[in-house]
């Protein structure tokens, strides 16, 4: 049975749909006419009809601006929203199916003796659950001077609480003597002046934004993001106008900072709106419940607080993170919390020094460091003091350190593991150089190579590694801060890598030659059970391992076993004792190279990946753990 709820609305205010197409009006024109036969909206019972148009990008957005509702969008990347079944690719051949199993539900079965009817249920349809939101507008201005050359009028972090409610107040008044009739709305969504419970999700937030995303940012405030609830009652174009007119003068009346706004708002995006499992304050988290003890500036030796006085101002602070969490309607729990008076940036400020010019007392600010159990969509601003820019989250997880892709079919079964990482390291070139400018060359961390395009043979890993691991029917890309134990440039590379999991996100295709067209699909992998990553004593070779230097005078076998000893040495990981490295096998090449499997026995238990030798970084010399009983 299906429940039928009727739901009434304005007939004169029209539902408006409305897709994006990137200069494909083919598809545009086809959707056209398929709306031309709309003749009911879901499981309505009464009749509906709809008319289609194709616009440009800004006629659309005006026309969604001038409907007055709330606008639902799609959050691709979860979201808090109602979730709906929405189409996807593969979607039309699986109603077909559908359609095909429903007319022969009953078939007959049994025996020829005993004939029976047999009902079998049709395939379900190729649907994805998407969560459909309705985000806030948001603006953002940048502070500027008031001068020809309108360059950036900073503030310091510790002002974000004083800048926010300065700039508040000049744009509600703006606002107030432009229209003296929203005056009571103004004081209620803006300023939050006799504002209840119930106007929370209606309130507009300002956000002061520091400048981050370097190691030398020094964090000072250039910009205010605001955010408009679509339920509020004031308008997102009479808002920005009146921030637009805020400005701050001199003695002598002349303009000496003004609000501008950016036509740029990536910083918001990228840094404070993405999807993240751990996030860390910015500015501090105003935490009433867990107000700590204060401590007399004069008597600091004869009032210092004690181990157990200060873990238990903790756990209060804690405790009232998860209670602002939920105050911010924020529905995943996080599975750890940290706290503390000192800042979590090396350019912040501690966590008492942004009460000055504000309400709260400064043993009400915490720095808080959240790790959640599945990704959690920004932006996150939390605590008591989130209408006056204390409270902001960063998102601060980074990129995996290792990318698995699963073979979903086209492998061939005499397929080579080192021509199918080779393919692979091909794929990986090609896609990072597409989102490169035309001058610029590939990074060394991605192509292995310097400048001048010598091979970058400084007997350490520097670059991303590729691993066919053809028994488990995948690909692997990692990198080199799991393979190099005692790696000092991990910072510098942070951005290559990054840039690099990037380009290597939808890769769904690979052309192996031999091996085959490869249809690829993103995998997990489980560090503590994974045979190449799980921590083992006894780990053993799955791809020939090639010596680094040819050593004479000596066996295959000592020559095998010498050069594993110097590669462990040099990637920093434990020499094992004498006689724990046996030799498998051994290969010589057309050309004399030497090459061969190893099993190689630690003292203790040690967490891989281990890829060692001449082809590590091209699916060579790769090693799994070993079960032992």
């Amino acid at each position: 049975a299906k429940t039928i709820r009727p739901i009434v609305f304005d007939a004169g205010v029209p539902l408006l749909y409305c897709w994006f197409f990137d200069g494909d009006d083919g598809r545009a024109t086809a959707l056209c006419d398929t709306v031309a036969c709309l003749y009911q909206l879901g499981r309505g019972i009464d009749m509906a009809w709809a008319d289609a148009a194709i616009l440009d990008a800004d006629e659309a957005g005006q026309r969604l601006s001038e409907c007055g509702g709330i606008v639902h969008r799609p959050s691709l990347g979860g979201g808090a929203g109602r979730k709906l079944l929405c189409p996807q690719p593969g979607t039309g051949r699986s109603l077909e199916a559908r359609f095909e199993g429903m007319r022969n539900r009953f078939r007959t079965g049994g025996s020829n003796r005993k004939p029976a009817r047999v009902f079998v249920q049709p395939p379900k349809p190729l649907l994805a659950n998407v969560a459909y939101d309705a985000p806030p507008d948001r603006l953002v201005f940048s502070l500027r001077e008031g001068n020809a050359r309108a360059g950036f009028a900073p503030r310091r972090l510790r002002e974000a609480a004083a800048l926010v409610a300065e700039t508040r107040d000049r744009a509600a008044k703006r606002l107030c003597d432009a229209a003296p009739v929203q005056a009571d709305n103004v004081a209620r969504y803006l300023i939050g002046r006799g504002a209840t419970g119930a106007d929370k999700a209606a309130r507009v937030r300002i956000v002061p934004i520091p400048s981050i995303g370097h190691v030398h940012a020094d964090m000072s405030l250039r910009r205010l993001a605001i955010y408009v609830p679509q339920s509020c009652p004031l308008r997102t174009d009479d808002i920005a106008w009146a921030f637009a007119q805020v400005a701050w003068t001199d003695s002598d009346g002349v303009v000496v900072c003004e609000l501008q706004r950016a036509d740029d708002d990536e910083i918001m995006a990228k840094r404070y709106e993405n999807a993240g499992r751990r996030w860390r304050s910015v500015t501090p988290l105003t935490l009433a419940a867990a107000r700590r003890r204060r401590v007399d500036p004069s008597r600091k030796s004869h009032e210092a607080k004690g181990a157990a006085r200060r873990t238990r101002e903790e756990s209060r602070a804690a405790r009232a993170v998860h209670q602002a969490l939920r105050h911010a309607d924020v529905r995943v729990s996080p599975s750890a919390v940290r706290v503390r008076q000192e800042p979590l940036d090396s350019h912040g400020e501690r966590a008492e020094l942004f009460a000055a010019e504000t309400r709260f007392p400064k043993e009400t600010l915490w720095h808080a460091e959240i790790e959640f159990a599945e990704p959690v969509a920004g932006p996150l601003i939390l605590g008591d003091g989130r209408y006056l820019g204390l409270g902001l989250m960063l998102s601060d997880e980074p990129a995996p350190t290792a990318l698995a892709f699963s073979i979903a079919g086209g492998l061939d079964e005499a397929a080579d593991a080192v021509s199918v990482a080779r393919a692979a390291r091909r794929a990986m070139l090609s896609r990072v150089l597409a989102g490169t400018k035309h001058d610029d060359a590939l990074a060394q961390y991605v192509s292995g190579h310097k400048a001048d395009g010598s091979p970058a043979r400084d007997g350490s890993h520097r670059h991303l590694a590729v691993i066919a691991d053809l028994p488990r029917r995948r690909i692997l890309f990692v990198a080199p801060t799991l393979l190099q134990r005692q790696d000092a440039h991990r910072r510098r590379i942070e951005k290559e890598h990054n840039a690099t999991v990037r380009a290597l996100e939808g890769m769904d295709i690979l052309r192996a030659g031999k091996a085959g067209r490869l249809a690829l699909a993103p995998a997990a992998i489980d560090f503590e059970g994974d045979p190449l990553f799980t921590p083992a004593r006894v780990w053993e070779s799955v791809t020939d391992y090639d010596v680094t230097r040819h050593r004479r005078r000596m066996s295959d076998s000592d020559a095998l076993k010498t050069d594993v000893a110097a590669e462990l040495r040099r990637c920093g990981w434990p020499v094992p004792p004498a006689g724990a490295v046996e030799v498998v096998a051994v290969r010589r090449g057309p050309r004399g190279g030497l090459s061969g499997r190893l099993r190689v026995a630690f003292a203790a238990a040690q967490r891989g990946p281990l890829m060692l030798g001449r082809t590590a970084h091209k699916g060579g010399g790769l090693f799994a753990a070993r079960r032992t009983a």
